[in-house]
């Protein structure tokens, strides 16, 4: 994902402010040498060359990251961005040994890969100018959405989780396609559509998504019998097991290790 941000980025920002850090050095010097940008020996380095600092590392292995960059940033006010999956602005204080340092939260998506991502941010102690400088970087990326740090869990389960269900769902009605007749691409690309086109309409006409459902539901007619084989089916249910498995998750994983 950050290989996803960074391409995003210099497509509108000079590649040279950009300096990378990774604990396998041949692939930030890979990454570097294709786009552009420059590398550090390690993420200490990084972090005192740099303003913004935008950390990508596995929740589980993010303690002893912070541990190493605290000496860089614990009497500084350069901001600290992470794509840490529920790990709180309060726990990554607590692992910078600052209380009250600026520190933003980044949940992207994988759309992001094509520019169409959502990414949801939110952020304590950080000034106007840098929360500018962060929608600036990941404007390529996509749509960023700021929310309250008590939504933040909830948000990426809707939000940063949620497209593998919507993968699971489309490779499901491609697979209802083949087994009624249609070729496996042009099933996939049917289906494919038929979930973004949907998703628009809900985007575009500010309509309830059980509004629209309802317009495509003629009485006695195909659409309204799919429909009730899937909530015979639990289709709800499983839906919002799903989104609370995943919420739940995220908060496990806040913990740190």
């Amino acid at each position: 994902m950050a290989s996803a941000i960074l391409r995003g980025a210099v497509k509108t920002l000079d590649p040279a402010q950009f300096i990378l850090a990774d604990q396998a050095p041949e692939k930030a010097k890979s990454l570097a040498d294709e786009l552009g940008c420059k590398t550090a020996a390690s993420n200490q380095q990084a972090a005192e060359q740099a303003d913004l600092i935008l950390l990508c590392v596995k929740p589980q292995t993010v303690g002893p990251v912070l541990e190493e960059l605290a000496p860089v940033l614990r009497d500084t006010q350069k901001t600290l961005c992470s794509i840490l999956a529920g790990v709180t602005i309060q726990t990554i204080r607590a692992g910078l040994g600052a209380p009250a340092h600026p520190v933003v939260r980044i949940m992207p998506n994988t759309p992001a890969l094509i520019g169409k991502g959502q990414m949801l941010l939110t952020a304590d102690q950080v000034s106007e100018e840098a929360k500018a400088d962060i929608l600036t970087l990941l404007a390529p990326c996509g749509v960023s959405v700021w929310l309250p740090e008590s939504f933040f869990d909830q948000g990426t389960a809707l939000s940063g989780s949620s497209p593998a269900f919507v993968y699971l769902f489309i490779d499901a009605m491609a697979d209802a396609g083949v087994e009624a007749g249609l070729p496996r691409t042009e099933a996939v690309e049917l289906a494919a559509r038929a979930v973004y086109g949907a998703a628009a309409m809900v985007l575009e006409t500010g309509d309830h998504p059980s509004a629209l459902k309802d317009m495509v539901c003629s009485p006695g007619g195909s659409t309204i019998a799919g429909v009730a084989a899937l909530e015979e089916s639990g289709f709800r249910k499983s839906v919002m097991s799903a989104v609370r498995a995943t919420y739940l998750r995220s908060k496990a994983l806040g913990e740190l290790k």
